[in-house]
Formats: C-alpha cells, sequence, structure tokens
C-alpha cells in the first residue's frame, strides 16, 4: 500500500556524514587549521600524562623520569600520527598511548625480577623489560595488516556487526570520565558544563561568532578554567587538605615543568638494550590483539566524522600494518605503553565537525615540536586531570555515538537484529565489570595462576568493552540466519557491496590514496 502524500518519509542513508565543515580532503584556511591542530595536541595530552604519571612512579621513576617518558610518548605519538595519516588508513586519526597496555605492564613490574635498591636502575630495568615485550608485540598487528589477513577478516564485518564495536570504543571508557571529574569537582564540574554551553547552546545563542564557539570551545573553555584552577591554588584553596586533593586541584603540582628540560631530543634505545622474556612478550602480544579490535572501532567511527566513505577492508588492513610499526616504535623509543587510535580526538572531530587530514597533521607537529622543548610542553602538560576528564565526558560519548550512525544501514524491526545489537553491548559493559569489581574486592583477578603472564592474557581481553562487544557481534552476525537473502538486506551487508575494494567507488581513491604516488608500488586490492 503505497504511503499518504502527507506521511513524513523517512530520512535516507547516507554512506557520507552530511553537515561536516571540512572533510579528509577539504583542509580549513591555515590559521584556522593551526589552531584546531594545536587543540588536537591538547586533547590527546591526557591519556599522554595520565599513564606514565601512574605507572612511572610504581617503576621507580621520579619527576625527571616522568617527565622524559611524557616527551618520548609524544615524540613518537607525532611519528605515528604522521606515518598513519601519510601511509597507513589516511583518515585524519591521532595514534597516541593506551589504557589496554597498561595491564600486562603492571605485571612486568610486579614480577619481582627487577628487585634493585636503586630506584633508577631499577626504572631502567623495567623500561628494557617493557620496550622487549612491545617489540615482540608489535609483529601481530605487523603480520595481520600487511599480510592481509585483517582485511579477510574485515569483510565479514556488516553495518550491524560494528554498531556494538564502535560504540563501546567510546562508551567502554567511562570510568576515564566523570569519576576523574569528581577527584575536583570545583574544577572537573565547570569544565564540564562551560563546554556544552559553548559548544552547543553558544552557537545558536550568538550567530556572528558561531564557528569560533563550535569549533574552538576546547580552547576557550580549558584556558578560563585553567586560569580559574590557579586563581584557586594561589589563593589557598588547597592549602591544608589531603595529598591527593592536591594532586587532583591544584595546578602546581604535576612536578613537569621542574623536571623537564629545555631541550631533549628522544631516540631509540635510551634507557639501555631491551630485555626479552617470552611471558612477558605473550602477554603483551594479547594487548597488542585487543588494542587491534578497539582501533578498529575507532577507525570505521572516525571514517563517519570525516565524512569518507566506508573504510575499505584493505585500506583497514593497511592502517593496522602502520599501526603495529607505531608499536614497533614505541618499543625501540622506550614509551612503557603501545599505540593505539586515540579515541579522544575521534570524538573531538565529532565535536568540531573538522574532519580535516592537514590538521591533524598539524598537531604531529605539535607533539614533536613541544616534545623536543621539554620546558614549553610540561606547561600544557600540567593541566589538571578533572579538566582533562571533563573532556573526556564528551569525547568519548561522542565517539560512541559514531557507532549509531551505522544503525541507519540496517533493518531495526529484525528480532535477529535486535538480538546481535543487545546481547553484545550488554555483555560488553557487564563481563568488564565483573572484572574489575573482582580485581577491587580481592586485590586480584578472577583468573589468578603464579604464571603473571597468563592471567594478563585471559584478563586483558576480558576487561575491555569494545573487545568483548565486537567479538560477539561479528560471531553473531556471521553465524545467525546469514544464508536468508533478506538477512543480508537487514544487516545492512549491501550498502557496503561497493566498498568491498578500493577501486570500485572513486571516493575511496580520493580519501584512501596514498601520497607521493606509491599506490602503484604499493597497491590497495
Amino acid at each position: 500500500m503505497a504511503a499518504k502524500a502527507d506521511e513524513p518519509a523517512p530520512h535516507q542513508p547516507k554512506d557520507q556524514l552530511p553537515n561536516v565543515y571540512y572533510c579528509i580532503t577539504s583542509p580549513p584556511p591555515w590559521p584556522e587549521a593551526i589552531l584546531l591542530g594545536f587543540q588536537h595536541y591538547l586533547v590527546m595530552l591526557g591519556t599522554i600524562v595520565i599513564i606514565p604519571t601512574a605507572l612511572v612512579p610504581q617503576m621507580g621513576g621520579g619527576n625527571e623520569e616522568k617527565a622524559k617518558v611524557i616527551q618520548t610518548l609524544l615524540f613518537v605519538a607525532g611519528l605515528n600520527t604522521l606515518l598513519q595519516t601519510w601511509f597507513g588508513t589516511r583518515l585524519p586519526v591521532v595514534i597516541g598511548a593506551s589504557y589496554t597496555y597498561v595491564a600486562p605492564t603492571i605485571s612486568i613490574i610486579l614480577s619481582g625480577r627487577w628487585d634493585d635498591p636503586d630506584p633508577i636502575s631499577r626504572f631502567k630495568k623495567i623500561m628494557r623489560a617493557t620496550q622487549g615485550a612491545l617489540i615482540v608485540a608489535s609483529t601481530i598487528q605487523i603480520v595481520l595488516g600487511f599480510s592481509g589477513l585483517w582485511r579477510n577478516i574485515a569483510r565479514f564485518l556488516s553495518p550491524i556487526s560494528v554498531v556494538p564495536l564502535v560504540a563501546l570504543a567510546g562508551f567502554g571508557l567511562y570510568e576515564f570520565a566523570f569519576p576523574g571529574v569528581a577527584k575536583c569537582v570545583e574544577i572537573g564540574l565547570p569544565e564540564l558544563i562551560l563546554l556544552v554551553v559553548v559548544s552547543q547552546y553558544l552557537p545558536h545563542l550568538i550567530r556572528p561568532g558561531k564557528h569560533i564557539f563550535d569549533r574552538f570551545a576546547v580552547l576557550i573553555t580549558v584556558v578560563l578554567v585553567w586560569i580559574y584552577a590557579h586563581i584557586l591554588t594561589v589563593g589557598g584553596a588547597y592549602n591544608g587538605k589531603s595529598p591527593r586533593t592536591q594532586a587532583s586541584c591544584r595546578t602546581d603540582r604535576s612536578g613537569l615543568i621542574d623536571a623537564a628540560p629545555w631541550i631533549s631530543v628522544p631516540y631509540p634505545f635510551q634507557w639501555g638494550a631491551p630485555s626479552f622474556d617470552a611471558g612477558e612478550a605473550f602477554a603483551m602480544m594479547m594487548a597488542a590483539f585487543v588494542a587491534l579490535v578497539e582501533s578498529t572501532g575507532g577507525l570505521i567511527g572516525l571514517s563517519r566524522y570525516a565524512s569518507a566513505t566506508p573504510l575499505p577492508p584493505s585500506i583497514l588492513s593497511r592502517g593496522v600494518g602502520w599501526q603495529g610499526v607505531a608499536i614497533l616504535l614505541s618499543g625501540l623509543f622506550g614509551t612503557a605503553n603501545g599505540s593505539s587510535v586515540s579515541i579522544e580526538n575521534v570524538g573531538l572531530i565529532g565535536l568540531t565537525r573538522v574532519g580535516s587530514r592537514r590538521v591533524v597533521q598539524i598537531s604531529a607537529v605539535f607533539m614533536l615540536f613541544f616534545s623536543v622543548l621539554g620546558k614549553f610542553g610540561a606547561v600544557f602538560a600540567s593541566i589538571p586531570a578533572p579538566i582533562v576528564a571533563a573532556l573526556y565526558c564528551i569525547f568519548f560519548a561522542y565517539a560512541g555515538a559514531g557507532g549509531f550512525s551505522f544503525l541507519q544501514f540496517c533493518q531495526l524491526n529484525s528480532f535477529r537484529n535486535k538480538f546481535i545489537l543487545a546481547v553484545p553491548i550488554f555483555l560488553g559493559l557487564s563481563v568488564p565489570q565483573y572484572f574489575n569489581e573482582y580485581t577491587a574486592i580481592k586485590g586480584y583477578s578472577p583468573v589468578h595462576t603464579s604464571a603473571r603472564w597468563f592471567n594478563d592474557i585471559v584478563n586483558v581481553p576480558f576487561s575491555s568493552e569494545a573487545f568483548i562487544a565486537g567479538v560477539l557481534a561479528f560471531l553473531f552476525d556471521n553465524t545467525l540466519e546469514k544464508k536468508d537473502p533478506q538477512i543480508r538486506k537487514d544487516r545492512g551487508k549491501h550498502w557496503w557491496d561497493k566498498f568491498k575494494t578500493f577501486k570500485t567507488d572513486t571516493r575511496s581513491e580520493e580519501f584512501y590514496s596514498l601520497p607521493f604516488n606509491l599506490n602503484k608500488y604499493f597497491p590497495s586490492v
């Protein structure tokens, strides 16, 4: 029966997300691009600072070692971001530090093999052990990516199966957002409220400055709240407070500015020759595989926000290979952490609606610049953590919402699709919650043997929301009633048929072709 003339028509599915100001190949004017690039640099600093702040003291290092690790992480992140945007997926993606690698690193710290009365000597021994584990772990992504094996797996993805993966790649990081705001609510909450008001309400209330507010909300609000936090600090608001409160709220407790050198260039093996242990390498390889699945979700969601066409499997596989190179560089330089897609920067692209490749490459230049000029970089790295956590409340949510945009290609009246959406998302949240609660109560994880590396091989994947949701959705989508022709349409697979190969759609060539006429040497098939 034909629809009535006055009946509202459903929204039509779009290969590319509309209303994006600048897509991959359309850069903003240079002054605006530089400011947007600096904004990406500020956003990625949070994870770069938080992870060494947590790990380095446990390794035996002090403020000087922490500052040097942060500089190294920044330098490697700048290199890897340029490599990924030039030769990998060519999406505007920031490649930074990842929380997924923290668990195997802590296992190395607690192994007991590196007891040394000199804390600095102990720090260097542990650092060299993490280097060896990361170097070995990088092979899993290099092999899966450059061999094309990940391409063959990605071909079985459909719009319905990527929704849980992409959604929990963002939403699954909730524990790093508002709980961090609550550590100093008088700083974090104003940042969160201001960011919402400036980015979402002011552009509609003050029309002449619309693009200033929605594109540069992070710069505006971080500067305002940072000044406010400094006034509270110098005014004595935190004098006499507990050390934990002072560390979270004060603007002069990071210790980075005094400890950072004026000029320092990170270089490979700066901590000494790497050491290798089979168990530690296997545990880190599992973390690298989990990070691979999480990054796949981040890249697929980013392709929407950048207004690109769906990632051809070969391009995704190429990006995975270069991410393996990124982990290798992390091991060579000694960062105590592996590399992965920066989910917070995916959310920033969603907030600003600027998916320009040039903007992210400019941010990589800022990373390299401030990693070498340590004192200047330390100034920005000393932003109080609750301000960063407030940014995460918006950016992780935006990154997760990118997964929901794929629902437009799916039949939501299908009970099969409802099962594929509901069960992986629910279990993706519930299973890691069990593992985290068990660890918090017992002091060790549910899988607890004398071999720490074996514990990590089991516990790391079951503690990742995106990994569990993605694996379950992929499994269900490819085993439940798959042969029915109607099911193919219900799962949205027919929308992605033309993006199976690189050259089927001219837009894919525009977005993902390699620079410097390298396509003839490294064809994407």
